[in-house]
C-alpha cells in the first residue's frame, strides 16, 4: 500500500475523533471559533525535526504564505460550519454533509482548471445530490409536496462547509509544493506550523476585538481545547504529508471512509438513531463515493 493511502486513512481516523471532541466543546459552551489550540504544538513538531533529525528547514518564497493563508481561512470557515450544522441535525448526518467537498472540487477543477470530468465521475455526482436531497428533508414535513423543504439551511451550511474544505486541501497542497526543497516530512511539518500560526494568531486577534470572554473560556478549558489541538495536529499532520505526496482531490476522496469511523462513533458513543430515509440518502453518498474511487488510477 503507498504511504499516502496510510498518511490519508489515519488522518481520517483521527480527524472523526478531533470532531466528536469538538462537539463536545460546543456542548461546553466554548463556540467553534474558540476550539483553535493546536499552534505550540505544530511548532515543537517542527522543531523536533529541526534539531534532532537533521532536516534543513525548506526554502520559502512569497506564494508559499499565500497558500498557507488560503488553505488556513478556509479551514477555519469549514471547520464552523461543520461544528454548526450540530446543532440543527445528528453527528454522523452533519459529517456526511461534509463530504460534499471531492464532488464540489471535480466541479470546480472542471469550471475553472477545464479538467474533464469521467462517465463515472458525472454518474458519482448525480447520485451524491440525490443523496444529499434525502438527507435535507426535515423529519417533519408541514407540506411534503413542496420541494423547498429538501433544501435548508443545513443543506446549505453542509455544502459551504465541503466548499470550504476542499479549497484549504488545495491550498495546503499547493503551499508544501511550493516549498524549494525538502522532503515531503519537512514540507508537511513545515506548511502545518505555519499555517496553524498563522491560524492562531488569526483568531486570537479576532476573539480579541469581538469576544473575550470566548478568549478567556478558552484558557479556562485548556485541557479539552488542548486535547482538540493534539489530534488536530496529528490529523493535519498526516493529510499534509498526504497531500505533498498525492493529488488533493484523490486523497480528500480515500479520506471519505472517515464516514466509517462517523457512524461507528455515532451508534456506539452518541446513541443516534437515523430514518430511513437518512439511510437511503447516506448509502447513496457511500455508493456515489465508491463510484468514483474505482475512477481514480492509483
Amino acid at each position: 500500500m503507498q504511504l499516502w493511502i496510510i498518511f490519508t486513512i489515519s488522518a481520517a481516523f483521527v480527524q472523526n475523533l478531533r470532531f466528536m471532541l469538538q462537539r463536545n466543546l460546543n456542548h461546553s459552551g466554548l463556540t467553534p471559533t474558540g476550539a483553535t489550540f493546536g499552534a505550540p504544538i505544530a511548532a515543537i513538531l517542527l522543531f523536533i525535526l529541526l534539531t534532532n533529525f537533521d532536516y534543513p528547514l525548506p526554502s520559502t518564497q512569497t506564494k508559499f504564505f499565500l497558500y498557507c493563508a488560503m488553505g488556513g481561512i478556509a479551514q477555519i470557515l469549514a471547520t464552523i460550519l461543520t461544528i454548526k450544522i450540530f446543532e440543527k441535525r445528528n453527528f454522523s448526518i452533519g459529517i456526511i454533509f461534509t463530504k460534499t467537498e471531492v464532488i464540489q472540487t471535480a466541479i470546480v477543477g472542471f469550471l475553472f482548471l477545464g479538467e474533464s470530468l469521467s462517465a463515472y465521475g458525472a454518474l458519482a455526482i448525480l447520485i451524491s445530490f440525490l443523496g444529499l436531497i434525502f438527507l435535507s428533508r426535515p423529519k417533519k414535513l408541514s407540506n411534503p409536496t413542496s420541494i423547498s423543504q429538501y433544501f435548508n439551511q443545513t443543506s446549505l451550511i453542509g455544502l459551504g462547509a465541503g466548499a470550504f474544505f476542499g479549497l484549504s486541501a488545495v491550498g495546503y497542497r499547493a503551499a508544501s509544493l511550493s516549498l524549494l526543497d525538502g522532503n515531503f516530512i519537512i514540507r508537511a511539518a513545515t506548511t502545518l506550523a505555519f499555517v496553524t500560526i498563522f491560524q492562531a494568531t488569526l483568531m486570537a486577534f479576532w476573539l480579541t476585538i469581538s469576544d473575550r470572554k470566548e478568549a478567556y473560556k478558552t484558557i479556562i478549558l485548556w485541557r479539552i481545547s488542548g486535547l482538540v489541538g493534539i489530534f488536530g495536529i496529528l490529523g493535519s499532520y498526516c493529510w499534509f504529508m498526504a497531500f505533498t505526496l498525492q493529488n488533493a482531490a484523490y486523497v480528500r476522496a480515500v479520506g471519505q471512509i472517515e464516514l466509517v469511523f462517523t457512524f461507528i462513533g455515532s451508534y456506539f458513543f452518541f446513541k443516534e438513531k437515523h430514518t430511513k430515509l437518512e439511510i437511503l440518502g447516506i448509502n447513496l453518498i457511500i455508493i456515489s463515493l465508491v463510484i468514483l474511487l474505482s475512477s481514480l488510477e492509483f
